[in-house]
Protein backbone atom coordinates (compact mmCIF):
# COMPACT_ATOMS: atom_id res chain seq x y z
CA UNK A 1 0.00 0.00 0.00
CA UNK A 2 3.04 2.49 0.96
CA UNK A 3 4.18 1.94 -2.43
CA UNK A 4 1.29 2.16 -4.44
CA UNK A 5 0.78 5.93 -2.28
CA UNK A 6 4.05 6.63 -3.43
CA UNK A 7 3.85 5.79 -6.52
CA UNK A 8 0.24 7.94 -6.66
CA UNK A 9 1.94 11.43 -4.97
CA UNK A 10 5.05 11.12 -6.07
CA UNK A 11 6.75 13.76 -8.23
CA UNK A 12 7.03 11.44 -11.19
CA UNK A 13 3.81 10.38 -11.53
CA UNK A 14 2.70 14.20 -10.80
CA UNK A 15 4.50 15.36 -13.56
CA UNK A 16 4.01 12.83 -15.83
CA UNK A 17 0.37 13.43 -15.49
CA UNK A 18 0.88 17.21 -15.99
CA UNK A 19 2.31 16.07 -19.42
CA UNK A 20 -0.36 14.04 -20.72
CA UNK A 21 -3.04 16.00 -19.59
CA UNK A 22 -1.23 18.74 -21.63
CA UNK A 23 -0.57 16.86 -24.86
CA UNK A 24 -4.06 15.24 -24.71
CA UNK A 25 -5.49 18.73 -24.28
CA UNK A 26 -3.53 19.85 -27.28
CA UNK A 27 -4.69 16.65 -29.63
CA UNK A 28 -8.40 17.05 -28.32
CA UNK A 29 -8.23 21.12 -28.89
CA UNK A 30 -6.44 20.31 -32.91
CA UNK A 31 -8.76 16.94 -33.34
CA UNK A 32 -11.95 19.14 -32.61
CA UNK A 33 -10.48 22.15 -35.69
CA UNK A 34 -9.45 19.45 -38.20
CA UNK A 35 -12.91 18.32 -37.84
CA UNK A 36 -14.46 21.66 -38.31
CA UNK A 37 -11.95 23.52 -40.52
CA UNK A 38 -11.13 21.50 -43.62
CA UNK A 39 -7.97 23.88 -44.35
CA UNK A 40 -7.05 22.79 -40.58
CA UNK A 41 -7.31 18.98 -41.32
CA UNK A 42 -5.51 19.63 -44.90
CA UNK A 43 -2.44 21.66 -42.70
CA UNK A 44 -2.16 19.07 -40.28
CA UNK A 45 -1.65 16.06 -43.07
CA UNK A 46 0.91 18.32 -44.83
CA UNK A 47 3.37 19.00 -42.23
CA UNK A 48 2.81 15.01 -40.95
CA UNK A 49 3.96 14.31 -44.56
CA UNK A 50 6.80 16.69 -44.36
CA UNK A 51 7.76 15.45 -40.86
CA UNK A 52 7.42 11.55 -42.70
CA UNK A 53 10.08 12.81 -45.67
CA UNK A 54 12.47 14.24 -42.40
CA UNK A 55 12.64 11.73 -40.66
CA UNK A 56 12.81 9.10 -43.88
CA UNK A 57 15.86 10.86 -44.74
CA UNK A 58 17.33 11.14 -41.50
CA UNK A 59 20.99 9.76 -40.72
CA UNK A 60 19.81 7.48 -38.13
CA UNK A 61 18.27 4.17 -37.06
CA UNK A 62 16.13 2.32 -40.01
CA UNK A 63 13.93 0.69 -37.02
CA UNK A 64 13.20 4.31 -35.16
CA UNK A 65 12.31 5.87 -38.65
CA UNK A 66 9.78 2.80 -39.42
CA UNK A 67 8.31 3.26 -35.62
CA UNK A 68 7.64 7.08 -36.15
CA UNK A 69 6.67 6.83 -39.85
CA UNK A 70 4.01 4.07 -38.98
CA UNK A 71 2.97 6.21 -35.39
CA UNK A 72 2.77 9.40 -37.67
CA UNK A 73 0.40 8.67 -40.45
CA UNK A 74 -1.64 6.03 -38.28
CA UNK A 75 -2.42 9.07 -36.09
CA UNK A 76 -1.24 12.76 -37.29
CA UNK A 77 -1.94 15.00 -34.57
CA UNK A 78 -1.29 11.79 -31.84
CA UNK A 79 1.85 10.73 -33.45
CA UNK A 80 3.52 14.52 -34.55
CA UNK A 81 2.74 16.01 -30.52
CA UNK A 82 4.54 12.70 -29.36
CA UNK A 83 7.17 12.80 -31.93
CA UNK A 84 8.25 16.57 -31.70
CA UNK A 85 8.21 15.79 -27.44
CA UNK A 86 9.99 12.44 -27.62
CA UNK A 87 11.29 11.86 -31.02
CA UNK A 88 14.14 14.66 -31.03
CA UNK A 89 17.35 15.66 -29.15
CA UNK A 90 15.55 18.06 -26.87
CA UNK A 91 18.83 19.95 -27.44
CA UNK A 92 18.74 23.46 -29.18
CA UNK A 93 21.22 24.63 -31.50
CA UNK A 94 22.48 27.27 -28.27
CA UNK A 95 23.42 24.36 -26.31
CA UNK A 96 24.61 22.59 -28.23
CA UNK A 97 27.21 25.10 -29.07
CA UNK A 98 27.55 26.03 -25.52
CA UNK A 99 28.38 22.48 -24.82
CA UNK A 100 30.68 22.62 -27.60
CA UNK A 101 32.45 24.94 -26.60
CA UNK A 102 33.22 23.49 -23.10
CA UNK A 103 34.07 20.57 -24.83
CA UNK A 104 36.95 22.26 -26.81
CA UNK A 105 38.54 23.81 -23.47
CA UNK A 106 38.59 20.31 -21.98
CA UNK A 107 39.80 18.15 -24.66
CA UNK A 108 42.31 20.79 -26.01
CA UNK A 109 44.26 19.01 -22.77
CA UNK A 110 44.44 15.78 -24.30
CA UNK A 111 47.89 14.33 -25.24
CA UNK A 112 48.54 11.77 -27.51
CA UNK A 113 50.90 9.65 -28.11
CA UNK A 114 52.39 8.05 -30.91
CA UNK A 115 54.28 5.22 -29.31
CA UNK A 116 51.08 3.86 -27.63
CA UNK A 117 49.00 3.74 -30.67
CA UNK A 118 52.29 2.02 -32.22
CA UNK A 119 52.55 -0.13 -29.32
CA UNK A 120 48.85 -1.14 -29.98
CA UNK A 121 48.87 -1.66 -33.39
CA UNK A 122 52.23 -3.80 -33.68
CA UNK A 123 50.15 -6.50 -30.75
CA UNK A 124 46.70 -6.15 -32.76
CA UNK A 125 45.95 -4.57 -35.78
CA UNK A 126 42.16 -5.31 -34.75
CA UNK A 127 42.69 -3.66 -31.91
CA UNK A 128 44.51 -0.78 -32.89
CA UNK A 129 41.40 -0.28 -35.23
CA UNK A 130 38.71 0.22 -32.31
CA UNK A 131 41.38 2.66 -30.62
CA UNK A 132 41.02 4.28 -33.37
CA UNK A 133 37.73 4.78 -33.97
CA UNK A 134 37.14 5.40 -30.41
CA UNK A 135 40.00 8.02 -30.55
CA UNK A 136 38.73 9.97 -33.67
CA UNK A 137 34.89 9.88 -33.68
CA UNK A 138 34.18 9.97 -29.74
CA UNK A 139 37.64 11.99 -28.96
CA UNK A 140 39.39 10.23 -26.16
CA UNK A 141 43.02 8.93 -26.39
CA UNK A 142 44.10 5.69 -25.92
CA UNK A 143 46.90 5.49 -23.09
CA UNK A 144 49.33 3.49 -20.97
CA UNK A 145 50.29 3.87 -17.56
CA UNK A 146 47.12 2.88 -15.84
CA UNK A 147 45.94 -0.29 -14.05
CA UNK A 148 42.69 -1.64 -14.23
CA UNK A 149 40.58 -4.04 -11.94
CA UNK A 150 37.27 -5.39 -12.34
CA UNK A 151 34.38 -5.91 -10.16
CA UNK A 152 31.70 -8.76 -10.40
CA UNK A 153 29.40 -6.87 -8.22
CA UNK A 154 28.60 -3.91 -6.21
CA UNK A 155 29.32 -5.02 -2.53
CA UNK A 156 32.81 -5.66 -4.34
CA UNK A 157 33.07 -2.33 -5.24
CA UNK A 158 31.56 -0.79 -2.79
CA UNK A 159 35.05 -0.85 -0.33
CA UNK A 160 37.31 0.38 -2.72
CA UNK A 161 35.07 3.58 -3.26
CA UNK A 162 35.19 4.28 -0.01
CA UNK A 163 39.00 3.73 0.94
CA UNK A 164 39.35 5.83 -2.24
CA UNK A 165 36.96 8.81 -0.97
CA UNK A 166 38.48 8.67 2.45
CA UNK A 167 42.08 8.92 0.81
CA UNK A 168 41.08 11.87 -1.30
CA UNK A 169 43.05 14.78 -1.14
CA UNK A 170 42.30 17.36 -3.66
CA UNK A 171 39.07 16.92 -5.42
CA UNK A 172 36.45 14.35 -5.98
CA UNK A 173 33.70 14.49 -8.60
CA UNK A 174 30.55 12.20 -8.60
CA UNK A 175 28.15 11.68 -11.78
CA UNK A 176 25.33 9.39 -11.35
CA UNK A 177 22.16 8.63 -12.91
CA UNK A 178 20.48 7.08 -10.01
CA UNK A 179 21.08 8.15 -6.35
CA UNK A 180 18.89 7.22 -3.10
CA UNK A 181 19.38 7.63 0.61
CA UNK A 182 20.49 4.73 2.22
CA UNK A 183 23.08 2.90 3.76
CA UNK A 184 25.21 3.35 0.47
CA UNK A 185 24.67 6.57 -0.65
CA UNK A 186 24.35 7.99 3.55
CA UNK A 187 27.55 6.71 3.93
CA UNK A 188 29.52 7.85 1.03
CA UNK A 189 27.35 11.61 1.83
CA UNK A 190 28.68 11.50 5.04
CA UNK A 191 32.82 11.25 3.69
CA UNK A 192 32.00 13.79 0.70
CA UNK A 193 30.80 16.46 3.93
CA UNK A 194 34.07 15.99 6.07
CA UNK A 195 36.37 16.07 3.14
CA UNK A 196 34.29 19.32 1.94
CA UNK A 197 35.12 20.46 5.20
CA UNK A 198 38.63 19.80 4.73
CA UNK A 199 38.66 22.18 1.96
CA UNK A 200 38.47 18.94 -0.84
CA UNK A 201 36.94 20.40 -4.12
CA UNK A 202 33.57 18.00 -3.84
CA UNK A 203 31.26 18.23 -6.58
CA UNK A 204 28.26 16.13 -7.52
CA UNK A 205 25.86 15.86 -10.67
CA UNK A 206 22.80 13.47 -10.64
CA UNK A 207 20.07 13.17 -13.17
CA UNK A 208 16.72 14.28 -12.26
CA UNK A 209 14.67 11.58 -14.13
CA UNK A 210 16.64 9.32 -13.35
CA UNK A 211 16.20 10.27 -9.13
CA UNK A 212 12.70 11.08 -9.69
CA UNK A 213 11.26 8.12 -7.35
CA UNK A 214 14.24 8.25 -4.95
CA UNK A 215 14.63 11.44 -3.69
CA UNK A 216 12.89 14.83 -3.09
CA UNK A 217 12.29 17.76 -5.19
CA UNK A 218 15.04 19.59 -5.27
CA UNK A 219 17.25 17.65 -3.30
CA UNK A 220 20.61 19.12 -4.32
CA UNK A 221 19.84 22.00 -1.93
CA UNK A 222 20.34 19.27 0.75
CA UNK A 223 23.82 18.68 -0.64
CA UNK A 224 24.58 22.28 -0.92
CA UNK A 225 23.38 22.48 2.93
CA UNK A 226 26.01 20.11 4.18
CA UNK A 227 28.99 22.38 2.22
CA UNK A 228 28.90 19.95 -1.13
CA UNK A 229 28.45 22.12 -4.49
CA UNK A 230 25.93 20.00 -6.24
CA UNK A 231 23.59 20.50 -9.78
CA UNK A 232 21.16 18.64 -11.72
CA UNK A 233 20.76 17.80 -15.26
CA UNK A 234 17.74 18.35 -16.75
CA UNK A 235 15.45 18.46 -14.16
CA UNK A 236 11.59 17.25 -14.75
CA UNK A 237 9.28 20.50 -15.33
CA UNK A 238 5.62 19.70 -15.76
CA UNK A 239 5.35 21.13 -18.85
CA UNK A 240 5.49 19.98 -22.35
CA UNK A 241 9.33 20.59 -23.14
CA UNK A 242 11.37 18.15 -25.67
CA UNK A 243 14.69 18.84 -23.83
CA UNK A 244 13.44 15.73 -21.36
CA UNK A 245 14.19 13.10 -23.57
CA UNK A 246 17.91 12.98 -23.21
CA UNK A 247 19.17 12.09 -19.98
CA UNK A 248 22.52 11.65 -18.22
CA UNK A 249 22.96 7.96 -17.99
CA UNK A 250 26.97 7.62 -17.05
CA UNK A 251 28.46 6.67 -13.59
CA UNK A 252 31.93 8.65 -13.09
CA UNK A 253 34.06 8.42 -9.72
CA UNK A 254 37.23 10.53 -9.74
CA UNK A 255 39.10 10.91 -7.40
CA UNK A 256 42.46 13.59 -7.30
CA UNK A 257 42.19 12.87 -11.08
CA UNK A 258 44.17 9.22 -11.05
CA UNK A 259 41.66 7.26 -9.46
CA UNK A 260 38.52 6.28 -11.37
CA UNK A 261 35.38 3.88 -11.28
CA UNK A 262 32.88 3.57 -13.92
CA UNK A 263 30.11 0.82 -14.66
CA UNK A 264 26.42 0.01 -14.29
CA UNK A 265 26.27 0.53 -10.37
CA UNK A 266 24.24 3.45 -9.13
CA UNK A 267 24.27 5.02 -5.60
CA UNK A 268 21.28 3.14 -3.80
CA UNK A 269 21.17 -0.07 -1.66
CA UNK A 270 19.84 -2.27 -3.95
CA UNK A 271 23.23 -1.80 -6.26
CA UNK A 272 25.56 -3.59 -3.16
CA UNK A 273 22.41 -6.02 -2.34
CA UNK A 274 21.83 -3.93 0.95
CA UNK A 275 17.82 -4.32 0.15
CA UNK A 276 16.20 -6.78 -2.29
CA UNK A 277 13.87 -5.59 -5.11
CA UNK A 278 14.36 -8.34 -7.62
CA UNK A 279 16.26 -11.06 -6.18
CA UNK A 280 19.95 -11.22 -6.46
CA UNK A 281 20.86 -7.41 -7.81
CA UNK A 282 24.34 -8.13 -10.14
CA UNK A 283 25.62 -5.22 -11.31
CA UNK A 284 29.79 -4.77 -12.29
CA UNK A 285 31.69 -1.62 -12.38
CA UNK A 286 36.10 -1.06 -12.81
CA UNK A 287 38.51 0.91 -11.34
CA UNK A 288 40.96 2.68 -13.26
CA UNK A 289 44.52 4.02 -11.68
CA UNK A 290 46.47 6.42 -14.20
CA UNK A 291 46.74 8.55 -16.62
CA UNK A 292 43.62 7.39 -18.52
CA UNK A 293 41.48 8.83 -15.56
CA UNK A 294 41.95 12.16 -17.31
CA UNK A 295 39.25 10.78 -19.86
CA UNK A 296 36.75 10.65 -16.80
CA UNK A 297 37.79 13.70 -15.43
CA UNK A 298 37.06 15.66 -18.86
CA UNK A 299 33.47 13.88 -18.96
CA UNK A 300 32.48 14.95 -15.44
CA UNK A 301 34.19 18.64 -16.53
CA UNK A 302 32.27 18.90 -19.57
CA UNK A 303 29.38 18.50 -17.73
CA UNK A 304 29.83 20.08 -14.93
CA UNK A 305 30.58 23.64 -17.07
CA UNK A 306 27.91 23.10 -19.58
CA UNK A 307 25.14 23.05 -16.71
CA UNK A 308 26.42 26.02 -14.22
CA UNK A 309 27.22 28.30 -17.54
CA UNK A 310 31.01 28.45 -16.27
CA UNK A 311 34.61 28.14 -17.46
CA UNK A 312 37.67 27.11 -15.22
CA UNK A 313 41.21 26.51 -15.80
CA UNK A 314 40.86 22.92 -16.20
CA UNK A 315 44.49 21.90 -16.32
CA UNK A 316 44.80 21.63 -12.80
CA UNK A 317 43.10 18.55 -12.56
CA UNK A 318 45.50 16.50 -14.80
CA UNK A 319 46.48 12.90 -13.19
CA UNK A 320 49.83 13.89 -13.14
CA UNK A 321 49.25 17.23 -10.89
CA UNK A 322 48.37 15.09 -7.98
CA UNK A 323 50.03 11.63 -8.21
CA UNK A 324 52.36 10.41 -5.60
CA UNK A 325 54.08 7.80 -7.70
CA UNK A 326 54.72 6.87 -11.00
CA UNK A 327 52.03 5.07 -13.07
CA UNK A 328 52.60 1.55 -14.31
CA UNK A 329 51.17 0.02 -17.48
CA UNK A 330 48.03 -2.68 -17.48
CA UNK A 331 47.63 -3.54 -21.45
CA UNK A 332 46.23 -0.69 -22.84
CA UNK A 333 43.27 1.94 -21.60
CA UNK A 334 40.57 3.92 -23.33
CA UNK A 335 37.52 5.61 -21.18
CA UNK A 336 34.69 6.68 -23.94
CA UNK A 337 32.18 8.79 -23.48
CA UNK A 338 28.49 8.64 -26.11
CA UNK A 339 26.79 11.91 -26.11
CA UNK A 340 23.37 12.77 -28.12
CA UNK A 341 24.67 15.59 -29.39
CA UNK A 342 25.51 13.95 -32.74
CA UNK A 343 24.52 11.11 -35.03
CA UNK A 344 27.79 9.01 -34.45
CA UNK A 345 26.79 6.49 -32.47
CA UNK A 346 29.69 5.63 -30.24
CA UNK A 347 28.37 3.05 -27.76
CA UNK A 348 26.35 0.80 -30.36
CA UNK A 349 29.96 1.38 -33.06
CA UNK A 350 32.38 0.06 -29.83
CA UNK A 351 29.86 -2.97 -29.48
CA UNK A 352 29.50 -3.73 -33.05
CA UNK A 353 33.54 -3.58 -33.57
CA UNK A 354 34.14 -6.11 -30.77
CA UNK A 355 31.67 -8.87 -32.41
CA UNK A 356 32.69 -8.44 -35.90
CA UNK A 357 36.14 -8.91 -35.30
CA UNK A 358 35.44 -11.24 -32.56
CA UNK A 359 37.56 -14.63 -33.69
CA UNK A 360 36.96 -17.50 -31.13
CA UNK A 361 34.24 -15.77 -28.69
CA UNK A 362 32.02 -12.89 -27.73
CA UNK A 363 30.61 -12.85 -23.90
CA UNK A 364 27.78 -9.96 -23.19
CA UNK A 365 25.76 -9.05 -19.85
CA UNK A 366 22.86 -6.81 -20.70
CA UNK A 367 19.88 -5.50 -18.27
CA UNK A 368 17.56 -5.44 -21.80
CA UNK A 369 17.90 -7.03 -25.04
CA UNK A 370 16.13 -4.36 -27.48
CA UNK A 371 18.19 -4.04 -30.39
CA UNK A 372 18.00 -2.93 -34.29
CA UNK A 373 18.41 -4.71 -37.26
CA UNK A 374 21.85 -4.43 -37.64
CA UNK A 375 22.75 -5.50 -34.05
CA UNK A 376 20.60 -8.20 -34.57
CA UNK A 377 22.52 -9.36 -37.63
CA UNK A 378 26.04 -8.81 -36.33
CA UNK A 379 24.93 -11.16 -33.27
CA UNK A 380 23.90 -13.52 -35.79
CA UNK A 381 26.71 -13.45 -38.58
CA UNK A 382 28.78 -13.84 -36.09
CA UNK A 383 27.63 -17.22 -34.23
CA UNK A 384 27.12 -18.47 -37.89
CA UNK A 385 30.71 -18.26 -38.50
CA UNK A 386 31.53 -20.28 -35.58
CA UNK A 387 32.44 -17.46 -33.03
CA UNK A 388 30.88 -18.34 -29.47
CA UNK A 389 28.60 -15.69 -28.96
CA UNK A 390 26.93 -15.54 -25.29
CA UNK A 391 24.65 -13.52 -24.17
CA UNK A 392 23.31 -13.01 -20.39
CA UNK A 393 19.83 -11.32 -19.49
CA UNK A 394 17.86 -10.35 -16.14
CA UNK A 395 15.98 -14.10 -15.04
CA UNK A 396 13.98 -11.58 -12.62
CA UNK A 397 12.28 -8.53 -14.21
CA UNK A 398 13.07 -4.50 -12.93
CA UNK A 399 10.03 -3.63 -15.79
CA UNK A 400 7.44 -6.35 -16.94
CA UNK A 401 7.38 -4.83 -20.24
CA UNK A 402 10.65 -4.47 -21.11
CA UNK A 403 11.35 -7.41 -20.08
CA UNK A 404 8.81 -8.91 -22.23
CA UNK A 405 10.21 -7.29 -24.90
CA UNK A 406 13.70 -8.14 -24.64
CA UNK A 407 12.59 -12.02 -24.25
CA UNK A 408 10.74 -11.60 -28.02
CA UNK A 409 14.52 -11.38 -29.67
CA UNK A 410 15.51 -14.67 -28.56
CA UNK A 411 14.18 -16.58 -31.34
CA UNK A 412 15.90 -15.05 -34.04
CA UNK A 413 19.00 -15.22 -32.31
CA UNK A 414 18.77 -18.53 -30.84
CA UNK A 415 18.10 -20.00 -34.74
CA UNK A 416 21.08 -17.95 -35.99
CA UNK A 417 23.39 -20.29 -33.40
CA UNK A 418 23.36 -17.12 -30.65
CA UNK A 419 23.31 -19.00 -26.83
CA UNK A 420 20.97 -16.35 -24.48
CA UNK A 421 21.02 -17.15 -20.21
CA UNK A 422 18.53 -16.10 -17.94
CA UNK A 423 20.33 -14.89 -15.00
CA UNK A 424 18.47 -17.14 -12.49
CA UNK A 425 19.22 -15.56 -9.42
CA UNK A 426 17.75 -12.06 -10.05
CA UNK A 427 18.41 -9.05 -11.68
CA UNK A 428 21.51 -8.55 -13.80
CA UNK A 429 22.23 -4.81 -14.62
CA UNK A 430 25.96 -5.33 -16.03
CA UNK A 431 27.16 -3.76 -19.19
CA UNK A 432 29.60 -5.99 -20.52
CA UNK A 433 31.34 -7.73 -23.09
CA UNK A 434 34.56 -9.39 -23.82
CA UNK A 435 35.99 -11.16 -26.25
CA UNK A 436 38.66 -13.32 -27.34
CA UNK A 437 40.61 -13.34 -24.22
CA UNK A 438 42.29 -9.84 -24.98
CA UNK A 439 39.61 -7.24 -25.39
CA UNK A 440 36.63 -5.96 -22.85
CA UNK A 441 34.34 -2.97 -22.42
CA UNK A 442 32.66 -1.93 -19.12
CA UNK A 443 30.60 0.42 -18.58
CA UNK A 444 27.15 2.36 -18.66
CA UNK A 445 25.71 1.80 -21.78
CA UNK A 446 22.97 -0.98 -21.98
CA UNK A 447 21.73 -2.88 -25.57
CA UNK A 448 18.47 -1.03 -25.84
CA UNK A 449 17.53 2.11 -27.94
CA UNK A 450 17.47 4.87 -25.50
CA UNK A 451 21.01 4.28 -24.59
CA UNK A 452 22.64 3.47 -27.70
CA UNK A 453 20.81 6.77 -28.89
CA UNK A 454 19.84 9.48 -26.77
CA UNK A 455 21.81 9.31 -23.25
CA UNK A 456 24.78 10.36 -22.37
CA UNK A 457 26.42 7.45 -21.79
CA UNK A 458 30.34 6.04 -20.63
CA UNK A 459 32.60 3.19 -20.33
CA UNK A 460 35.68 1.75 -20.54
CA UNK A 461 37.30 0.05 -23.29
CA UNK A 462 40.57 -2.44 -22.48
CA UNK A 463 42.99 -4.46 -24.15
CA UNK A 464 44.95 -7.19 -22.44
CA UNK A 465 44.44 -5.78 -19.17
CA UNK A 466 44.13 -7.48 -15.61
CA UNK A 467 40.59 -6.55 -16.01
CA UNK A 468 39.93 -8.22 -19.51
CA UNK A 469 40.13 -11.31 -17.87
CA UNK A 470 39.01 -10.85 -14.95
CA UNK A 471 35.44 -10.02 -16.54
CA UNK A 472 36.01 -13.71 -18.51
CA UNK A 473 36.26 -15.47 -15.54
CA UNK A 474 33.24 -13.25 -13.83
CA UNK A 475 30.63 -14.85 -17.07
CA UNK A 476 31.78 -18.00 -16.85
CA UNK A 477 30.39 -18.65 -13.33
CA UNK A 478 27.60 -16.60 -14.34
CA UNK A 479 26.62 -18.74 -16.94
CA UNK A 480 26.79 -21.80 -14.40
CA UNK A 481 24.65 -19.96 -12.26
CA UNK A 482 21.87 -19.03 -15.32
CA UNK A 483 19.57 -20.37 -17.19
CA UNK A 484 20.34 -21.65 -20.94
CA UNK A 485 17.28 -20.52 -23.19
CA UNK A 486 16.13 -22.26 -26.43
CA UNK A 487 13.75 -22.25 -29.12
CA UNK A 488 11.11 -24.11 -27.34
CA UNK A 489 11.03 -21.83 -24.63
CA UNK A 490 9.94 -19.02 -27.17
CA UNK A 491 7.36 -21.46 -28.91
CA UNK A 492 5.65 -22.58 -25.67
CA UNK A 493 4.78 -18.64 -25.22
CA UNK A 494 0.34 -18.31 -25.73
CA UNK A 495 -0.49 -17.08 -28.64
CA UNK A 496 -1.91 -13.22 -27.07
CA UNK A 497 1.73 -12.95 -25.67
CA UNK A 498 2.94 -12.91 -29.02
CA UNK A 499 1.25 -10.93 -30.32
CA UNK A 500 1.60 -8.12 -27.77
CA UNK A 501 5.34 -8.94 -28.76
CA UNK A 502 4.94 -8.50 -31.84
CA UNK A 503 3.42 -4.74 -31.37
CA UNK A 504 5.77 -3.97 -28.76
CA UNK A 505 8.96 -4.78 -31.11
CA UNK A 506 7.11 -2.21 -33.64
CA UNK A 507 7.32 0.54 -31.16
CA UNK A 508 10.90 -0.68 -29.75
CA UNK A 509 12.77 2.72 -30.38
CA UNK A 510 10.14 4.54 -28.58
CA UNK A 511 10.88 2.47 -25.63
Amino acid sequence: MKKILHLIFGRFFVVAMAIILQVLWLCVVLWQLSYKFTYVNLLVRVIAIIVVLVIVNKWTNPANKLSWTFLILLSPIFGLMVYFLFGRSGLTKHTRERMDAVNRQVEALFQRDSAEEKGLEKESRSAYLQSSYIDKWAGFPLYQNTQTKYYSCGEEMFPDMLEALRGAKHFIFLEYFIIEEGYMFNTILDILEEKAKAGVDVRFIYDDVGSINSISFGYYKKLQERGIPCVTFNPFKPLISVVMNNRDHRKIFVVDGYIGFTGGINLADEYINKVKRFGYWKDTGVRIEGEAVWSLTAMFLEMWNYINRSTEDYSRFLPSVYREKEFTSDGFVQPYGDSPLDNENVGENIYLNIINRAKNYVYIFTPYLIIDHEMLICLSNAAKSGVDVRIVTPGVPDKKAVYLLTQSYYEPLLKNGVKIFQYTPGFIHAKCFVCDDEIATVGSVNLDYRSLFLHFECGVFMYRSKAVMQVKEDCLRTFEESEEMDVSFCRRRRLPVRMVQSLMRLFAPLL
